[in-house]
């Protein structure tokens, strides 16, 4: 799915010379989104985990950054900047080309949520249950937004019914919160039973998400209000994905499922072997990918979650695997990092980082960028 179609929709549904978010600056990030950028978690709203970019088959290490702790923020890329948080509490903006850094922000908790740019603006979750708005150019705070406890996941966005844009993001306090992306302000609250560690995906005017209460929330972005509950069946630790009305993740009693959203039921579900689900899906055509604790990534039919392939590695697979034309992007705990094949499952190429992979690689510019718990993040691209 691309990025694209979904800015050109928001587009549509702004009145011209509003104040909060102009057709203007929607048409500008449409462009910056088709020159392959990577300006949010699993890419887009549905976090459907795929990328627009071209890699080639073989890589070679570009450049690595070290930062003060483990790197368990997935990297985001806009703008030839890179933005991740660590665990040694700072938010750190790269040169995309170089890695040189361009500027840290310290909070007071360890930054483990990747973040999510629009505009000029970098929006991103911290241990410290705030959510920040950053300048991209240089770190500046514009607003910082309170929860009750530590965030986690990645935020989201959409268009308000008063056209303003409004960033979602689920905290440890049990709640979603909608914010207003120019203020900071809370536009409403969503209580769940539990944590939410994952993001909220987002199709329509619905925000589709799990938790640690084993519930599929799906709720209505304008108002904050329920539109329905289904029960998943166990806790939900990663994000789900969304298409074509059907919603794909796993859980923790080591099942995969597929949820038809309008008919409240399971299309099927997946089960290998007992070992949960943290990774979130990718899905592209008649491809869902996703890593297992089971030390595998899967390949299954969206259809019917019919396997197609798995691949084994040494180690658990909490990294979310980003699909890219006929590749899979995806890390392990084993240490290193792959690029598959999307139709059969090969090994097409590796590099062995030395320690954990967890996070969901970003593709952008030709190139693959991910972090470790090494406390480095790598760039990877064809050799120059």
């Amino acid at each position: 799915m691309s990025f694209y179609p979904v800015i050109l929709k928001l587009e549509r549904r702004i009145r011209l010379g509003s104040i909060a978010v102009s057709a203007l600056f929607l048409l500008c990030l449409a462009t910056s989104l088709q020159a392959q950028e990577w300006p949010m978690f699993r890419g887009n709203p549905a976090l459907t985990g795929v990328s627009s970019s071209t890699l080639p088959s073989q890589l070679v290490s570009l450049w690595k950054f070290k930062a003060g702790g483990p790197v368990r923020s997935s990297v985001v890329a806009v703008s030839n900047l890179v933005f991740f948080g660590s665990q040694d509490t700072h938010v750190y903006a790269l040169n995309a080309k170089t890695g040189e850094k361009v500027w840290s922000k310290k909070t007071e908790g360890a930054v483990d949520a990747p973040g999510l740019v629009l505009g000029s603006t970098l929006y991103i979750g911290s241990g410290d249950g705030f959510l920040y708005a950053l300048n991209i150019a240089d770190g500046s705070e514009k607003w910082r937004y309170k929860t009750d406890d530590k965030i986690l996941a990645a935020p989201n966005f959409l268009v308000g019914s008063n056209n303003s844009l409004q960033i979602l993001v689920g905290s440890y306090d049990n709640r979603l919160h909608s914010v207003d992306a120019g203020t900071g302000k809370s536009n409403w609250t969503y209580e769940t039973a539990n944590y939410i560690n994952g993001s909220p995906a987002i199709s329509g005017n619905q925000t589709v998400f799990g938790g640690c209460d084993a519930i599929l929330h799906v709720v209505s972005v304008l108002t904050g209000q329920k539109v329905k509950e289904i029960e998943a069946g166990a806790y939900v630790a990663g994000s789900v994905a969304l298409l074509n009305d059907r919603a794909y993740f796993g859980h923790y009693e080591n099942e995969f499922l597929c949820i038809d959203l309008k008919q409240e039921k399971v299309v099927w579900r997946f089960k290998d072997r007992a070992f949960p689900y943290f990774s979130s899906a990718a899905v592209s055509g008649n491809r869902v990918v996703f890593g297992g604790r089971d030390k595998k990534v899967h390949c299954v039919q969206a259809e019917n979650g019919e396997p197609v392939w798995n691949f084994p590695t040494q180690g658990k697979v909490d990294s979310s695997p980003v699909i890219c034309g006929d590749k899979v992007v995806v890390g392990s705990d084993d240490g290193r990092l792959y690029i598959l094949s999307l139709k059969d499952g090969s090994k097409l190429w590796s590099y062995e980082i030395g320690q954990a992979v967890g996070t969901s690689p970003a593709v952008a510019y030709g190139m693959v960028m991910v972090g470790a718990d090494d406390g480095y993040v790598y760039s990877f691209g064809a050799k120059k």
